[in-house]
């Protein structure tokens, strides 16, 4: 079945990204070149595009004609901005409530964890420009269409967004299987940033300085963590209890 979420070929993913298409992601084939991919190049950098480096055959697994050694992710939702849409929940003078996905790369996680965000009431969902799940057709089924009612945020730099909440007084709390604190037992009352890490690495360094409270969720099983979405969901219920 075609994915009509993909673009290939070079001059096709220049006029996408000319026409302003919402480009989440390109996979470049390694050692691709000509004066056509050079503007190409160029085009993604002035415009802040993720991009990677692949292996020819990764792309071949994706899309079985010419696609000249480049393919592109087009995202189905638009991402926002995030002071845009902090101001926006500031002015209603409700008390904020975000979550930040640090690194999480399974659509369909991501997609369970935005429907649990939109029916807990969370006003937006922050990830990294680079190395996170893509806003997919994929996602967005996982998620029963919440990516289309929640605001989803790309930031260059994560730490960036966390410095400026703290700056606002904000708590920034963080999934811990190996915290002392139990999320029970922790004050949401102020305005929550809840940050999730990846399914294998975690929560990044950088991102760890920041943050205010590490909270784990008791587990009584053998098995010694829960799935990431399952945990986000326990969580941010707590948060807005």
């Amino acid at each position: 079945m075609k994915d009509t979420s993909i673009i290939f070929g070079i001059r096709s993913v220049i006029e996408a990204i000319e026409n302003d298409r919402n480009i989440d992601r390109v996979l470049i084939k390694r050692g691709l070149q000509g004066e056509l991919f050079l503007e190409l190049k160029k085009l993604i950098d002035k415009n802040r595009i993720p991009f990677q480096n692949v292996p020819v055959e990764r792309i071949n697994r994706v899309v079985n004609k010419n696609h000249q050694g480049v393919i592109a992710y087009i995202s189905p939702v638009e991402y926002q901005d995030f002071h845009k849409v902090y101001d926006k929940v500031e002015a209603t003078g409700k008390i904020p409530r975000f979550l930040m996905l640090d690194g999480l790369t399974d659509v369909r996680n991501f997609g369970a964890i935005a429907r649990t965000a939109e029916c807990a009431g969370f006003d937006a969902i922050v990830v990294p420009e680079k190395g996170s799940a893509p806003l997919s057709s994929d996602a967005i089924k996982t998620s029963a269409g919440a990516l289309f009612n929640i605001p989803v945020c790309k930031a260059s730099n994560l730490w960036y967004i966390l410095k400026y909440l703290k700056e606002k007084s904000f708590l920034i709390v963080a999934a811990s299987e190996k915290a002392e604190t139990k999320y029970t037992e922790v004050d949401y009352s102020s305005p929550v940033i809840l940050v999730m890490g990846s399914e294998d690495k975690g929560i990044s360094t950088q991102v760890q300085k920041l943050v205010d409270k590490n909270v784990s969720i008791p587990i009584k099983g053998t098995i010694s963590s829960l799935n990431v979405s399952v945990a986000a969901g326990i969580l941010m219920y707590e948060i807005v209890k």
